[in-house]
């Protein structure tokens, strides 16, 4: 079966490694263009391209426009009997139409939930306990084609969107494959999506990962956890920008964003309850365990984080 496979990011990367693992080795890889990256602005690849020449896939493509006719027509020069998605640009069906058997999706939710380019966030965010990953055939209108198969995944009381991330990507691959065999065997019966079910997961902008403390303590640590390592979650401390990437609930009153403690552990009162910061960041420096943090920044009870 003559395979081309779309990716772009590390999510992508087990995907592919576990399709040539088993045989089905693509024919193509599509990827974005190399760019600067780093502090050196060195023109990288992308880590599926780097995953492609280590598996020696040969044939990379990497479109500046998804919608270039040119590209369409290099996709259809490949005679693919199947286009596989992972973390890719939003096609044109120019593009996924030219694949005899269809063109499907891995999207990191549990379809019709978090439809759109931030459904791991989302859900860390919103504090489900359950996620998961949906495998779907492409049509024009994103998220929203026939559901092939979904496999569930746990969130932890604790864990970032970071940690989800890095195991819905081992899930991610397991589903694709699975996805591939049942389509090369007949067996994909997809049925609609159940439109009414649906929610949506927006691109996080920087203002949104502001930390709103006026909240309760459950969804500020849910906020901390959902936007961490990426973007962070933010606060500013006068006028110096701190970021937060670990937290935990903890016991506290006071008026919200007032720090309560500063000496052992780093607690901040919120609008209900208190959290207490595990790991933070100033901004331009590393990131470090809350009492290796207060040691080196003046930081003290009673300041007031906003």
């Amino acid at each position: 079966m003559r395979i081309v496979f779309m990716g772009t990011p590390a999510f992508a990367v087990p995907s592919l490694e576990r399709l040539v693992a088993h045989g089905y080795r693509p024919v193509a890889v599509v990827t974005g263009p190399d760019r600067p990256r780093g502090r050196g602005q060195k023109h990288t690849p992308t880590p599926v391209k780097e995953a492609a020449r280590r598996l020696g896939i040969e044939t990379i493509l990497q479109p500046e426009s998804v919608k270039d006719p040119a590209f369409a027509a290099a996709v259809a020069a490949l005679k693919p009997d199947l286009i596989v998605v992972v973390a890719y640009r939003i096609l044109p069906p120019a593009v996924y139409q030219t694949a005899r058997l269809g063109a499907f999706n891995l999207h990191g939710s549990l379809l019709p939930r978090y439809r759109g380019a931030a459904p791991i966030h989302r859900a860390v965010m919103a504090g489900e306990t359950e996620t998961g990953v949906t495998t779907f055939f492409l049509q024009e209108k994103v998220d929203t084609g026939n559901i092939i198969l979904q496999k569930r995944l746990s969130i932890g009381p604790d864990e970032t969107a970071g940690e989800v991330h890095d195991r819905m990507m081992e899930l991610g691959a397991d589903a694709v494959l699975e996805t591939v065999r049942l389509i090369e065997a007949g067996r994909a019966n997809a049925t609609p999506q159940d439109d009414r079910l649906a929610t949506p997961a927006p691109k996080i902008f920087k203002e949104e990962a502001r930390i709103p403390w006026d909240r309760t303590a459950a969804e500020v640590h849910n906020h901390i956890r959902g936007l961490s390592p990426q973007p962070g979650a933010w606060t500013l401390h006068g006028d110096t920008l701190l970021k937060l990437y670990r937290s935990r609930r903890t016991e506290g009153a006071g008026t919200p964003g007032t720090v309560l403690e500063a000496g052992d552990r780093l607690v901040v009162a919120c609008g209900e309850g208190a959290v207490e910061v595990v790991e933070l960041q100033r901004e331009g420096h590393r990131r470090l365990p809350a009492p290796d943090f207060l040691r080196g920044y003046p930081l003290r009870e009673g300041d007031r984080l906003h």
